[in-house]
């Protein structure tokens, strides 16, 4: 079924009318986007490019792939349907917050283990499992935010739970990371507000979305404290991944450079915590960087170091630097060579390792 009639059916399911279809678009992207040009889409006369599909993603809250037809229509309408059952999960939801509230919950102790678990998980986890059992979590822990200590373990959820939303497809992932960033600031933990802000930002760099974003939370990890930590490690990484991609070569490399300085005294030796950047996860961050900036050298050099430390359990990381490679094939100008690799190496990793970072990979390898 052509993609037109899918925007439509989804339009009408929120009652929306093309031209609120078209504000909430303008709205969150900034773009000047017209009623009548909706209707094209609609009526099958244009197809909407990239940036549009990960717009309409967002506004319709509507996973990119189905967008995209790597989902069947009547697949996600006949999923979309079972959404009946919601009030049956939000009863669940309020049960678990309210049992938590007259009964106090998890205690610091159990809160502090369950997110070394999920930092672990979160690694090898698909972004929905996440999601779905972090969602529960941030009921029970908003009932029990009496002390410093709980508010800031509850940034870090949020911040994990942002994570399970793609930066560049509207504004949810951005929403959570300012709130994760207002919930650590209510913790008075100098360590968890770097921490949450420098993980928004690498996340941010990372994925190619939300540069300004960003690079606002990493100077505001950066203004709270110069110590070296991994907070600032990842605001400082996450704002020469924004350089680089905006084309500001010098900056993005003095920016490296400094947080390669930084990791010299702050690295850590856990290795599958999503808490944690030890040495193989650090060339990862520069792989990236040094592709995007088309070093091929020094980034095959990194992508060899991560690979001779990367635990085996792993293999999302050991996808993201063959797609590393792709993207220099790209940049170097033979494109369908370029996607053909990455896709290749995407088309390996099991569907349920894939991650949202690494579907917005293969978008900026496309483009």
């Amino acid at each position: 079924m052509a993609i037109g009639y899918l925007i439509k059916d989804l339009r009408e399911a929120r009652g929306w009318s093309q031209g609120r279809l078209a504000s909430e678009i303008n709205q969150l992207f900034g773009t000047n986007l017209t009623r009548e040009y909706i209707s094209r889409w609609e009526r099958c006369r244009v197809v909407p490019g990239p940036f549009y599909l990960r717009s309409l993603s967002a506004v319709l809250d509507v996973p990119l792939a189905v967008l995209e037809g790597e989902v069947k229509r009547r697949t996600f309408l006949s999923d979309a349907a079972a959404t009946a059952i919601a009030p049956i999960v939000a009863s669940d939801l309020l049960a678990t917050g309210f049992a938590a509230r007259l009964h106090g919950g998890p205690s610091a102790d159990d809160w502090d283990e369950k997110l070394a678990t999920y930092g672990t998980e979160y690694m090898s986890l698909g972004a929905a499992d996440i999601q779905r059992r972090v969602a529960r979590e941030l009921v029970v822990v908003q009932q029990q935010l009496d002390s410093p200590h709980l508010w800031s373990v509850a940034s870090r959820l949020m911040t994990l739970y942002a994570k399970t939303f793609p930066g560049s497809d509207g504004s949810k992932a951005v929403t959570w990371y300012r709130m994760a960033a207002q919930a650590a600031d209510e913790s008075g933990d100098d360590q968890a507000r770097i921490w949450v802000r420098g993980r928004a930002a690498i996340a941010l760099g990372y994925e190619g979305a939300s540069l300004g974003v960003a690079d606002l939370l990493a100077d505001q990890a950066m203004a709270i404290s110069e110590k070296p930590s991994l907070g600032l490690l990842n605001a400082i990484m996450g704002k020469a991944h924004a350089a680089a991609i905006r084309g500001d070569r010098a900056t993005a490399l003095a920016l490296g450079a400094r947080g390669q300085r930084i990791f010299d005294a702050a690295a850590s030796y856990d290795q599958t915590s999503d808490y944690a950047v030890p040495w193989w996860r650090m060339n990862v961050f520069s792989s990236l960087l040094l592709a995007r900036l088309g070093d091929e050298k020094r980034a095959v050099e990194a992508q060899e170091a991560a690979r001779r430390e990367l635990p085996e359990s792993l293999p999302r990381f050991a996808t993201h630097l063959e797609m590393h490679r792709g993207l220099m094939l790209s940049r170097a100008g033979d494109r369908a060579g370029g996607v053909a690799y990455a896709q290749a190496a995407l088309d390996q990793l099991p569907p349920e390792k894939h991650s949202l970072t690494l579907r917005m990979l293969m978008d900026e390898i496309r483009r």
